[in-house]
């Protein structure tokens, strides 16, 4: 699959990285969804830490308890904007740095591209051939110009000289005759002709590319808020870069919380493996983030406030607790901190004990169901636009594709479900239930389904996995 992030337009040249991103992510925005009841239930909170099933939440009768969550596009909106909305940072994102250019790949430019010279900054040969000058045939010169050597002596009409690609080409010099349209004579005299020997017209300026072709010292050659690619590395190396002026990427910690959880070997005695600890940092990575701290926090709310109060990362992500069980010690110490809760639970399945709160002002923290795929849902939800602001990254670009099979839906809230992309549908996996991992294990992308569910050839709006789309930033080392 090829990535479908847009750049920004030429529209946003003089802008800085807030505008230039904003008049891309505008275009791009979630459109709102109905909202409504929402029902109980935590089926991906999984207590703290545990990856386990979890409770359904259903009242007495059997019949779903209602809740108020936040609508599920509201939810990512305001993940997206809450670094503009009283936070600490300049336009939401973190503050630019310099760095090499081996280190700039998916960063966002934070100063335009600016050529420090013509380029090409002399007239070049754009082929191997000979330099001449004036009408043939030539008389050659010994000695032939190659890349990287000092400018050669004029030439005199009549006169040509090897020349090979990418070298500096003469004063004088009226064309570059290819090889393959040369010959030289008994006398040693070049004559231009065409592969069946007969004359070949040599036109003034022929496969030279003139000093400025480019772009001239002094234009702007890439504007604020476009990601750093491949290319755009190789272009700001020929324009003479060293260093890249970018907004960095988000320093992220990962808190495991659980006293159920074994880093290796198999669960036994109600012991069960993290799934998440193997999981969540490469996902992290994808998504931008520099994850510099991943550890395990017992159930116990002082070596969770300990644990947070400790921690300088931009961005913590932790793991279960985010319910209302007897060991769930996310929002106690939210409330110890002083912290803002920004989200409190999202009209989505699986994943709707999500929360997302600003700890200070330069310092957020996503609480993630304990449950795989319901992390997985959390981490869509809400980090991927908080990181996405925080480093001034685009908007992925939204797309939709026709479900293959039917699938059920919630009667409040929406579904997440993993899909396989085949060919022009969307074929939906089974495994998805919110502690299960196989699903999206298989899976391209993640198809929203509304609520009450979606027949076949319902055109359902997909989000990219990181790897699935093939966008830059991607790295899981």
């Amino acid at each position: 699959m090829t990535p479908r992030t847009p750049r920004a337009g030429e529209d946003a040249d003089d802008l800085d990285v807030e505008e230039a991103l904003a008049l891309v992510n505008d275009a791009h925005t979630p459109g709102d969804r109905p909202s409504g009841d929402r029902t109980h239930g935590d089926d991906g909170a999984g207590g703290s830490g545990s990856h386990g099933s979890g409770s359904h939440g259903a009242s007495a009768s059997g019949a779903p308890a209602h809740r108020d969550g936040t609508d599920w596009a509201e939810a990512r909106a305001t993940a997206a904007q809450a670094p503009r909305r009283g936070g600490g940072h300049r336009g939401g994102h973190l503050p630019p740095v310099s760095v090499p250019l081996s280190s700039a790949l998916g960063l966002t430019l934070a100063a335009p591209l600016i050529a420090l010279t013509d380029l090409p900054s002399f007239d070049t040969s754009a082929m191997d051939g000979w330099a001449v000058s004036g009408p043939g045939p030539w008389d050659v010169r010994e000695e032939g110009v190659l890349a990287g050597h000092t400018a050669h002596a004029p030439l005199t009409d009549g006169e040509a000289v090897r020349i090979a690609t990418g070298a500096r080409v003469p004063p004088d010099t009226t064309a570059v005759l290819r090889s393959e349209h040369g010959r030289t004579d008994d006398k040693g005299r070049l004559h231009a002709t065409a592969a069946t020997r007969a004359p070949h017209t040599v036109s003034h300026g022929q496969d030279i590319r003139p000093r400025g072709q480019e772009c001239r010292n002094g234009d702007q050659l890439l504007p604020v808020g476009t990601l750093v690619t491949p290319p755009v590395l190789g272009m700001a190396a020929a324009a003479g870069y060293d260093t890249l002026t970018v907004v960095p990427r988000p320093r992220a910690a990962v808190f495991v919380l659980g006293d159920e959880l074994l880093g290796e070997g198999l669960p036994h005695e109600g012991l069960i493996r993290d799934a998440l600890g193997p999981l969540l940092p490469p996902w992290l990575r994808a998504l931008g983030a520099d994850v510099v701290d991943v550890r395990r926090v017992g159930d116990e709310e002082d070596a969770l406030h300990q644990a947070l109060k400790g921690c300088d990362a931009d961005v913590v992500v932790t793991t279960g607790g985010t319910a209302a069980g007897p060991v769930d010690h996310v929002h106690p110490t939210l409330r110890r901190l002083g912290a803002e809760l920004l989200v409190d639970g999202v009209a989505v399945r699986p994943g709707h004990p999500m929360l997302l709160a600003r700890i200070s002002e330069k310092q957020y923290l996503v609480g993630l169901p304990g449950n795989p795929l319901a992390a997985v849902s959390g981490l869509v939800t809400l980090a991927e636009p908080l990181l996405r602001t925080l480093a001034a990254r685009p908007a992925p670009e939204g797309y939709t594709l026709p479900l293959r099979d039917a699938v059920q839906g919630h009667p409040y809230d929406t579904r997440l479900v993993p899909v396989a992309l085949r060919g022009d549908r969307a074929l939906p996996l089974l495994y998805n239930g919110p502690a299960m991992l196989r699903g999206i294990a298989a899976a391209d992308a993640l198809a929203v389904v509304p609520p009450g569910g979606a027949k076949p050839g319902y055109e359902a709006e997909l989000l990219d996995l990181p790897w699935a789309s093939g966008g830059i930033g991607v790295c899981f080392t």
